[in-house]
């Protein structure tokens, strides 16, 4: 059976805050005892708080800009406000290369963690050392999907989790054999913790229970394997911006 439930005891974390320390508290005045296999996920903002990751910025379009490796569409409304997707330096197709202006002091605006998986496996370690059960961690964050409305979580840090159930090789119900059944447990979890969590009740991080066979050892592959090679992206530019690219491309040939 699977739980998953908020975590209390999380307050407003602050840059340089100890996050191991407050989890841990947290962790320990909880009204349910960690147990071994236990998964939390946590929300990216806190992680990214803690370390410090604010930056000047009196216009948010300057600060995407410069995450910004690769924009992948733009679109203006009607309004006049421009939308882009672009892939960041973390790999990460979304919007706005994940640069956050909310719930952020006046003047600045906040960057994803500088590296997702390694700020995972350092909280699962350190939990695991101070309440002696091994436990994983996913760093979650909000993205959209390409063809459906609407947002999710997703896993942009793993620490000691699985993130895919490789069901290839395996057979369905009826006998018939798993060719490409590649679940991405990591997304799923997120988007259930976040069932818990919620965006605006001050719960930034979420215990899921019942899925111990996807918790291993600290050096499994993080986050980052999920994101698709350039190889392998079949997406790589929006409609427009790939009809414009192949247009100018035919023009140079004439």
């Amino acid at each position: 059976m699977l739980q998953v439930w908020a975590l209390e005891g999380i307050g407003e974390v602050r840059s340089g805050d100890d996050l191991r320390a407050i989890v841990g508290d947290a962790l320990a005045s909880s009204h349910e005892a960690v147990a071994d296999g236990d998964i939390l996920v946590v929300t990216s903002k806190i992680v990214s708080k803690a370390e410090g990751r604010f930056v000047i910025a009196d216009d948010r379009e300057e600060a995407i800009t410069r995450e910004t490796v690769r924009v992948v569409a733009s679109r203006t409304s009607p309004s006049g406000h421009t939308t882009r997707i672009v892939e960041n330096r973390l790999g990460i197709v979304s919007a706005a290369a994940g640069v956050d202006a909310s719930n952020t002091p006046e003047g600045t605006v906040l960057l994803l963690p500088d590296d997702p998986d390694a700020s995972a496996r350092a909280l699962a370690a350190a939990l695991r050392e101070r309440f002696g059960v091994r436990v994983g961690v996913l760093i979650s964050d909000t993205l959209g999907r390409a063809w459906r409305d609407g947002q999710t979580d997703h896993a942009i840090g793993a620490g000691g989790v699985h993130v895919f159930e490789d069901l290839r090789g395996q057979v369905d119900a009826q006998g018939r054999p798993l060719v490409v059944t590649l679940p991405c447990v990591a997304d799923e979890l997120c988007a259930a913790a976040d069932l818990v969590k919620g965006k605006a009740t001050g719960l930034p991080v979420a215990v899921v229970r019942g899925r111990a066979d996807l918790v291993g050892e600290l050096d499994l592959p993080g986050a980052r394997s999920i994101v698709r090679t350039v190889e392998r992206d079949m997406f790589r530019l929006g409609a427009d911006e790939a009809y414009a690219e192949g247009y100018a491309a035919g023009l140079a040939a004439r």
